[in-house]
């Protein structure tokens, strides 16, 4: 079908109000706003100033209302303990209640924090509708993390209670919480009332004093008395969370989402940008800590009353580089949202794509790419392998839903590789020169969005107005800094070419990291790789090609090496100045699959660098300066 993106678009920029205020009609409110936009509040203006309403509301209880009940809200997954559950939304809606119950029960009510240190199991989704329920601000920390990481995000929303699960279970490894979770209160200055612990079987925790509970018991009590508890009215522009992204300084900056805008543009966006019906089963293959899985695997999914997929695995190892097509056919997934990596790593694996074979996937008809620059060559696999339309997309912890896509649901536009297509109705996307002055099309700028940003996205800083101000809005006056660096062709598609500080600059001449991956990733015995730009005493900056290598190649890598640096020079020209390449095992990179490629430019350059929080696995690190040391760079200690 003919697309309706640049009507919708057009609709958008001739009324924005009109535009969100009709999107507005598919939230329930408890009171309707005195504006849709007060460019007054906030950092440069808020949505829906003086409406009332109550998120887990509009995810649970209106659809039991209105004939979902048995509907399934959760799909629960999980290859690595073998469980599997389904939970409907009136299962769902109760043991939310009960959840809700006992938090109100220990003091939890409105405006309060409470942080959620989990792994991928229902009742981590089911905790933070429990929180939404009684107004309460929840934070997600990614289970397992750091005590020390931990401890200052205690300090910063200073929670009044903590909800935990005894364990995470990674392939091979059980991981204990209870520990890092007591040391990181000790650390802490800031001291919650109350932990509530789920004893999972695999690691049982000890508990001890007045300030741990026993989650599970606690709930399932509640549960079998059938308690429910009332939804709470808090005003649209209250914060539902606060969600933690590293910040440049080493301290985590609380990105905090509100109320009202949130749901409105996330209900917007299942519809009108992943083409996502009621009833029907998405999957995004994320994790709760993450942006992807507040917005994509809780809230979206169940505000549109559709059914969503908790997974517990990777996607190889959880046994092997099928378990994506397994629970796509098991469940009947229709569409599956996942970050690059994912796929570069079921490449790795399965380069020939055999496993996909072993399934039907007659339901599946879309993948969405996002978290990271999706390279063509992982795209042109996917869609070969698949048959399916793939559809990158860019967006950041900052704005909650997609800044620039392919809406699926007004009908897709044609897709050019290596671009996530063109802005939602919300976002005006500028390319500009470091002086905030746009730039020619085609050519590489900082991309920035025009104020006010939409409903959904970032409002402020947790309490850091000043911090919120200087990070965003101070560099391009009247603008958002995406700190992204990209271009603009002709026909209005974004080009998302790496991070601002990725940009090399290479004997005066500024380089995109991204434009030269993408020419390492069109090699043929390449399954992942990562340049960055390393000190150079006559140059400035040279680039450093790191790559790993599908299995089961052979071939002397030094031979290979040598391929990349002249496919580098053939396609982008001698000015890249493109002369090393290396292969390495692996890639360092965070739980959500980014590659770090700033820790990797520290080390390379031999300077201080502090092991960044979110890494998967530090060790990565040691294995990337011994391979750097080899070729005699000055590499970080």
């Amino acid at each position: 079908m003919a697309s309706r993106y640049h009507e919708v678009y057009e609709a958008w920029q001739r009324d924005p109000e009109a535009f969100w205020a009709k999107a507005a009609a598919e939230i329930d409110w408890v009171k309707p706003w005195d504006k849709v936009f007060d460019p007054s509040m906030g950092g440069y203006g808020q949505w829906f100033a003086g409406a009332e309403c109550n998120t887990c509301y509009n995810c649970l209880d209106r659809h039991v209302e209105r004939g979902r009940p048995g509907q399934p809200a959760i799909i629960y997954d999980s290859p690595i303990t073998g469980a599997k559950a389904v939970f409907t939304y009136e299962e769902t809606l109760a043991r939310v209640n009960a959840m809700a119950a006992v938090l109100a029960d220990h003091g939890i009510g409105k405006g309060d924090r409470v942080i959620i240190y989990m792994p991928m199991i229902p009742e981590a989704v089911m905790a933070m509708l429990a929180c939404a329920r009684l107004g309460a601000v929840h934070s997600v920390v990614f289970g397992g993390f750091a005590a020390r990481e931990l401890a200052t995000r205690i300090d910063d929303a200073t929670p009044k209670a903590i909800v935990a699960a005894s364990c995470g279970i990674e392939p091979g490894r059980v991981v204990a919480y209870k520990p890092l979770l007591d040391a990181a209160i000790d650390m802490s200055r800031h001291k919650p009332e109350a932990c509530f612990v789920l004893q999972r079987p695999q690691a049982e925790a000890a508990l001890g004093g007045a300030r741990d509970h026993d989650f599970g018991a606690l709930t399932a009590d509640a549960l079998a008395q059938g308690r429910e508890v009332p939804c709470v009215p808090v005003k649209a522009t209250d914060p539902l969370y606060i969600l933690y992204t590293s910040g440049t300084t080493g301290q985590p900056k609380g990105v905090v989402r509100d109320n009202g805008g949130h749901m409105v543009a996330l209900k917007w966006t299942m519809e009108n940008h992943y083409g996502i019906a009621p009833g029907e089963v998405f999957w995004a293959a994320s994790d709760v800590g993450w942006v992807v899985g507040h917005s994509y695997i809780v809230y979206a999914p169940l505000l549109q009353g559709a059914t969503t997929v908790v997974f517990e695995g990777k996607p190889i190892g959880t046994p092997d580089a099928g378990v994506f097509w397994r629970v796509i056919s098991e469940h009947g997934v229709v569409s599956l949202f996942t970050a690059p990596t994912a796929f570069r790593a079921i490449k790795k694996e399965d380069p020939e794509g055999k496993l996909i074979g072993d399934y039907d996937l007659a339901a599946f008809r879309t993948l969405f790419l996002a978290g990271e620059r999706a390279d063509p060559d992982t795209i042109a696999w996917a869609e070969d392998k698949l048959g399916v339309p793939v559809i990158d997309h860019w967006w950041q912890t900052e704005t909650g839903w997609p800044i620039v896509g392919n809406p699926v649901g007004l009908g897709m536009l044609p897709v050019k590789h290596g671009s996530p297509t063109v802005p939602m109705p919300g976002y005006d996307v500028q390319v500009v020169d470091d002086a905030g002055h746009p730039v020619a099309r085609g050519t590489l700028g900082n991309v920035v969005i025009k104020l006010p940003l939409p409903p959904g996205c970032l409002p402020t800083l947790w309490n850091a107005p000043e911090r919120f101000h200087a990070s965003y809005l101070e560099e391009f006056p009247g603008c958002y800094k995406t700190a992204d660096a990209g271009l603009m062709d002709e026909d209005g598609y974004l080009f998302i070419m790496a991070r601002t500080d990725d940009i090399i600059n290479v004997a005066g001449h500024r380089l995109s990291t991204g434009a030269m991956e993408e020419v390492l990733a069109s090699h043929k015995d390449v399954a992942e790789c990562a340049v960055i730009g390393v000190a150079d005493q006559l140059k400035g900056q040279a680039p450093c090609g790191f790559v790993v290598l599908k299995a089961g190649v052979n071939r002397p890598h030094a031979e290979i090496e040598k391929e990349l640096v002249a496919l580098v020079r053939d396609k982008i020209g001698p000015v890249a100045a493109f002369k090393l390449a290396i292969t390495v095992d692996r890639l360092p990179k965070t739980r959500s699959g980014k590659i770090l490629r700033a820790t990797m430019r520290q080390v390379a350059d031999g300077t201080e660098y502090r092991m960044p929080a979110t890494i998967d696995d530090p060790a990565i690190i040691d294995e990337i300066a011994a391979a750097l040391k080899e070729r005699g760079l000055p590499v970080a200690g």
